[in-house]
C-alpha cells in the first residue's frame, strides 16, 4: 500500500470516528467464568461476585453504571475484571465490561460515548488527544510499559533483519501500538510502508492468515505472538527495541473528561483496585496469574512467561511517569503526523494527563 493510499484511508477512518461511528459488533460484554468461578468458589453471593474482597476503601456513594473496556492483554487488568474487584470495591454500582481487539475499536467506542474508562495503547491514545479527533478523554492509569511482549515474527527463514522484509506482506492492527513500533522500525532501517505490503489484521485473524501462508510477518502481542511462536515463527525485533531508539509504548487506562469530573471518587477507587492487582502480578502471586490465564484462555505457565515481556507500575511508579508521559505523546505525535495519522501536534499535551487518582493512591 501506498503512503498516499494509506494516509486517505487512515484519514477516512478519523473522520468517520470524528463524527461519532458506532461501536463494532466485535466489542461484546465478556461474560466468561472467573477463576474462582471455574474452582467452584463463588462466594456465596448472588450476584456471582468473586470471593475476593474489596482491597481498598469500599464506596458506596456512587450508584450509577461504569462502562469498561478492556482487551486481552496480560496485565492487572485482567485480575480486576477476574477477581471483581471493582464490582466488590463499588457494590452500588453496574459494571459494564465490553471487550475489543485493538485501540481503533477503542477509539470508535469512545467516539460514540459507548465507554467511560478503556485500555488503549499509546500511539492511539495520542490520536484520541490529537486532531482530527481532539477526543474528551485523559489517561489515569498506565496498565504497562510494553517491551518484548510486543514484536515482529516471520514464518520466513530467509529473515534474519528487517530490512529483509522489503516486499514482503506483514500483518498489524492498524492505528495499535504494534502499528506504530513496525512504523518506527521501519523508518529506523531505511524503509516505509509503501516498501512492504501492510495487512490491517486483528490478532485474533492473525494465526488462519499465518497457517494459510497469506503472511510473511505480524508484529502483534500475546496471546497471540506466543501461538505464532509456536507455528515457526522466530522474533525479528520488538518494541523493547524500538523503545531503545525513541520510540517507547505503553498501554494505558483512558476515561471520559466528563466522567473523571464527575466522578473523581470512582476514579480513586478504580486506581485503588488496579495498583493493588499491579502488586499482585509484580508478586507472581498464583492467584493473579490464574485470573490472567481464565480471561486469556491460556495455561498459568503461558501466562507467567508473557508478563515477563511488560513492566508493571505502582502507583508511586507512575507519578514519576505521568511527569514525562506528555514529551512521549508530543514525540509520538510528531511520528504520527508524519505519517499521516494526526493532522497537527497539540502544542502541550499536559491536559490530557489525569493525575490526583494516582496521587492519592500513592500516598496512601
Amino acid at each position: 500500500m501506498s503512503i498516499g493510499s494509506h494516509n486517505a484511508i487512515t484519514r477516512k477512518a478519523l473522520s468517520l470516528l470524528a463524527v461519532g461511528a458506532a461501536v463494532l459488533s466485535m466489542a461484546a460484554c465478556g461474560q466468561m467464568k472467573t477463576a474462582d468461578e471455574l474452582a467452584g468458589n463463588t462466594g456465596g453471593a448472588a450476584s456471582g461476585a468473586s470471593s475476593s474482597k474489596c482491597p481498598t476503601d469500599v464506596n458506596n456513594d456512587f450508584t450509577g453504571t461504569v462502562r469498561v473496556g478492556w482487551q486481552s492483554i496480560p496485565n492487572a487488568d485482567l485480575v480486576v475484571k477476574d477477581q471483581k474487584l471493582l464490582e466488590n470495591c463499588l457494590p452500588k454500582a453496574k459494571i459494564e465490561w465490553s471487550q475489543f481487539n485493538s485501540g481503533a475499536d477503542v477509539l470508535q467506542a469512545f467516539g460514540a460515548k459507548s465507554l467511560d474508562i478503556a485500555l488503549l495503547g499509546s500511539s492511539p491514545s495520542v490520536k484520541a488527544v490529537s486532531k482530527p479527533l481532539d477526543l474528551p478523554v485523559q489517561v489515569i492509569w498506565i496498565n504497562d510499559v510494553i517491551g518484548e511482549a510486543e514484536s515482529l515474527v516471520t514464518r520466513d527463514s530467509g529473515v534474519s533483519s528487517i530490512k529483509d522484509l522489503k516486499g514482503k506482506t506483514i500483518a498489524v492492527p492498524f492505528g495499535s501500538t504494534s502499528h506504530f513500533s513496525l512504523l518506527s522500525a521501519l523508518s529506523d532501517a531505511g524503509l516505509n510502508d509503501s516498501d512492504v505490503k501492510l495487512v490491517n489484521l486483528d490478532p485474533d485473524k492473525m494465526p488462519a492468515a499465518w497457517q494459510r501462508g497469506e503472511i510473511d510477518a505480524a508484529w502483534v502481542w500475546d496471546p497471540v505472538l506466543s501461538e505464532l511462536k509456536s507455528n515457526g515463527g522466530k522474533t525479528v525485533t520488538s518494541s523493547a527495541e524500538t523503545a531503545k531508539t525513541g520510540a517507547p509504548t505503553y498501554d494505558l487506562e483512558l476515561a471520559t473528561s466528563a466522567f473523571v469530573k464527575a466522578n473523581p471518587g470512582v476514579v480513586k477507587t478504580w486506581t485503588a483496585v488496579e495498583n493493588h492487582a499491579v502488586g499482585q502480578v509484580r508478586d507472581g502471586d498464583a492467584a493473579a496469574i490464574d485470573s490472567i490465564a481464565v480471561q486469556l484462555n491460556e495455561k498459568p505457565d503461558q501466562v507467567k512467561q508473557q508478563v515477563k515481556g511488560y513492566e508493571y507500575q505502582t502507583a508511586a511508579d507512575q507519578e514519576k511517569s505521568f511527569e514525562q508521559l506528555p514529551d512521549v505523546f508530543a514525540k509520538t505525535a510528531k511520528f504520527l503526523k508524519a505519517q499521516g495519522g494526526v493532522d497537527s501536534v497539540n502544542s502541550s499535551y499536559d491536559s490530557a494527563f489525569y493525575s490526583d487518582a494516582i496521587k492519592e493512591v500513592s500516598a496512601k
